[in-house]
């Protein structure tokens, strides 16, 4: 039992106390699910950056994806291919881990769920109303909060009607897959010299304002996506709950990650891409949204096989960490960013990009995007604990459910920990919980302390183990 203050007080003043209660074990952040994080978001931008770069946006990246494969666009295909859909079906994925996260957040405090999770679903909604209108027609979010509040209410039933809703989910989507597959098979095909030019077209001539527009009034074909993946993402959030609680991210998952690797990576990849670079056209449909999460789920075993074997977090986990750590600022971010440099209403360099030209012009573009979205997590996170959307949308939360913003001292420093690694704590008789200084690091913690009064919150720890309550991962973007 360690030595609290007050036993080191007792002691000078020779009275006998009771043994001081042992606070129970505060969880530890996985640092691999903040790495997961930020490697979907960066992964998402692989994909997405085509779209941005496409002189005609959207409209026209669909369209190209059944033109014929001739000279330099194997290289662009091949490219596509190789993160087509996959960090989609981790980002989906790690919406469910964060949900299963909350719910057992809740359990563990005694809070009936879902409870106010219907507000969390709101305000993200809302995010992905505003980055839908005015960033990115091919916004996620407001599909992952209508996902979100749904699975959210599957999980508060037993194990196994949430494994029957996961059959279920697989099957209409496989069933829809299918259904779409025959349908194409039997149209007759179209002729790509017939591809209407988009004119006016809103993405390089228009203001901010045309654009925003343009996609309101085409809302129902750019939500379209979303309404089809509404199943596979049930499927994706139960599945990455069920496998976050059978201890994926533990040394005793080593055997689900083996046979997650071994089908992701074994089977699905080398069908994935030998489809969608061979075949390509309408084919790229069932790699999307048929292979890649096989591919994704291979992807998540391998990151949490790493971070079991090798807990600590280096330089470029660091990074991504940070991406994590700020998912929803960074993929609001990267988008905005892009469309700033590519659109009409912003710099405008799209248009005038040659053919020839857009491969490494796509490839700088990304590799500055993501240096940027890089830098601006780094440097928010050395003052600041959550990203600024983060740190808007858990206010907007707790204003909305009703939470109060003060808590006792020794509540927040079991969330947040330190930076110098895990403080012991001592509970005293009257319930205070105070760093015992009889340790190390709780003797660092409290020295440097000093050195950050004029910090609103705690910096980012560089050691992703710190302890840290579960309810930390909710503000980031793989929660919801």
């Amino acid at each position: 039992m360690t030595e609290s203050i007050a036993d080191r007080r007792s002691d000078l003043t020779g009275r006998h106390c009771s043994p001081e209660p042992t606070t129970p074990p505060v969880p530890t952040r996985l640092a691999a699910l903040d790495v997961l994080r930020g490697v979907a978001i960066l992964g998402t931008l692989g994909t997405n950056i085509w779209i941005l770069t496409d002189p005609a946006g959207l409209v026209g990246y669909v369209a190209a994806l059944g033109e014929p494969t001739r000279g330099g666009m194997w290289t662009e295909r091949v490219l596509q291919q190789v993160t087509q859909g996959k960090f989609l079906g981790l980002l989906t994925i790690m919406f469910g881990i964060g949900l299963a996260i909350q719910q057992q957040s809740a359990t563990r405090a005694g809070r009936r769920w879902p409870g106010s999770y219907p507000w969390r679903a709101a305000l993200l909604f809302v995010d992905g109303l505003l980055n839908f209108v005015f960033v990115a027609e091919f916004d996620v979010l407001m599909g992952y909060a209508v996902t979100g509040l749904v699975v959210a209410f599957i999980l508060g039933t037993g194990q196994r009607a949430q494994l029957r809703w996961l059959i279920g989910a697989a099957g209409v989507h496989l069933t829809m897959l299918t259904l779409i597959g025959f349908a194409l098979a039997l149209a007759p095909r179209r002729n790509p010299a017939h591809r209407q030019p988009l004119n006016p077209n809103p993405y390089t001539d228009g203001s901010l304002w045309d654009l925003a527009n343009f996609r309101l009034t085409n809302a129902g074909l750019f939500r379209l996506e979303a309404v089809f993946v509404f199943a596979l993402s049930v499927a994706l959030f139960l599945t990455g709950a069920r496998l976050f609680r059978s201890g994926l991210f533990q040394p005793e998952g080593a055997r689900i990650r083996l046979r997650l690797t071994t089908v992701g990576l074994g089977v699905a990849a080398p069908i994935d891409l030998a489809v969608g670079i061979a075949g390509g056209g309408d084919l790229i449909l069932f790699t999307r949204y048929g292979s890649a999460p096989f591919v994704a789920l291979g992807m998540l075993s391998v990151v949490a096989e790493w971070y079991v074997r090798h807990p600590r977090v280096g330089f470029v986990g660091r990074r991504c960490t940070e991406i994590g750590r700020t998912a929803l600022s960074c993929y609001i971010l990267q988008n905005l960013t892009a469309s700033i440099l590519c659109y009409g209403w912003g710099f405008g360099l799209a248009a005038h990009v040659s053919p020839d030209n857009r491969v490494p012009f796509t490839l700088g573009v990304y590799l500055l995007v993501a240096l940027i979205i890089s830098l601006a997590a780094h440097l928010w996170l050395r003052r600041f604990e959550r990203g600024p959307v983060e740190w808007l949308w858990h206010v907007s939360y707790r204003t909305l459910a009703g939470q109060s913003r003060h808590r006792p001292i020794g509540a927040r420093l079991l969330d947040h920990g330190t930076r110098a690694g895990a403080v012991v704590m001592s509970v005293r008789g009257d319930g205070t919980a105070l760093p015992d200084l009889s340790r190390p690091a709780a003797r660092r913690s409290t020295a440097r302390s000093g050195e950050r009064r004029g910090r609103r919150q705690l910096p980012l720890c560089r050691d992703a183990r710190r302890p840290v309550s579960p309810a930390a991962h909710a503000d980031a973007l793989g929660v919801g």
